[in-house]
């Protein structure tokens, strides 16, 4: 098996990780690459497998990096909530045999492709979880218009407004009341941040459609924000396209880690409040 080893060195624990995994690895598989800087070209090398060490916001990068030629990724968490990075160190090489001899289940997921059209001329971006249109200082209130397949659908007047993939949808979009959808769902969501209209509310849409945004009204710090990660400018003279791409992100997925248990586990979704229970009677309250 050819494993690539993705991560980003400047988190905290990552070398470190790096450091003990290595020798485990080299024992077990070949390894075409590793690459904890984020620098690398991963063009023109062929892996059957990616290892990305870190958290949610590391397998994003990783998938960028990739570009078109994704290769199925395992994530190893070292951060925080590792929604998408599920396995810890100890687990992976509990459960590498198995990853070696194939014993494990590829789902695929929605990217989209973001281009960005403005005075500077026009950029493309590949990306994973979300695009968003946030305002700054002095903070008003932004207007924005979306259009589907070139129809002027609605206006948002608010603090932004979020196109977020299946995956991102447990991410800045659940957080501004945006809804969990299936992560293989061919869909985006539309979750407009604190509108301020009763009538303005999540939309779920197909995939299949191009969606724009024109800002209407914005301040000198409004932003066009793409996975978290890359921040630019936007302004009434730009206009934003978001379209499914051409490739999918692939995650390897081990054998007792579903996408429910993850839900439950990570987010604690489903799960009951503790209600305390207060004495019934008078005599019980004095002996309680």
């Amino acid at each position: 098996m050819k494993v690539l080893v993705l991560g980003n060195a400047h988190r905290a624990g990552v070398s470190e990780a790096a450091g003990r995994l290595l020798p485990f690895l080299r024992q077990h598989c070949d390894i075409v690459a590793v690459d904890l800087l984020q620098e690398m070209d991963l063009t023109p090398l062929s892996a059957d497998l990616t290892l990305v060490l870190g958290g949610d916001g590391a397998i994003l990068r990783a998938a960028r990096q990739m570009g078109y030629r994704q290769t199925p990724v395992l994530g190893i968490n070292l951060g925080r909530l590792g929604f998408l990075a599920d396995l810890s160190p100890e687990e992976l090489c509990a459960c590498f045999p198995r990853v070696r001899g194939c014993d494990y289940r590829i789902t695929e997921h929605l990217m989209f492709e973001c281009e960005v059209e403005g005075p500077g001329g026009r950029r493309t971006f590949l990306g994973l979880n979300e695009v968003a249109v946030q305002g700054g200082p002095p903070f008003h209130i932004l207007e924005m218009d979306l259009i589907i397949n070139g129809e002027p659908v609605c206006t948002y007047s608010g603090d932004g407004l979020i196109v977020s993939t299946p995956i991102g949808s447990t991410a800045h979009s659940l957080s501004a009341g945006g809804p969990i959808l299936g992560q293989e769902l061919p869909a985006f969501v539309i979750t407009p941040l604190c509108p301020h209209t009763l009538t303005n509310r999540p939309l779920v849409d197909s995939a299949d459609h191009v969606y724009a945004i024109v800002l209407r009204r914005g301040t000198p710090t409004t932003s066009l924000i793409i996975d978290g990660q890359e921040d630019l400018p936007f302004t009434v003279q730009h206009r934003v396209t978001i379209r499914k791409a051409p490739v999918t992100f692939k995650l390897v997925k081990v054998p007792g880690r579903s996408y429910y248990q993850t839900l439950h586990d990570k987010l604690h979704w489903g799960a009951q409040p503790k209600y305390r229970i207060e004495p019934s009677s008078p005599s019980e309250r004095s002996s309680g």
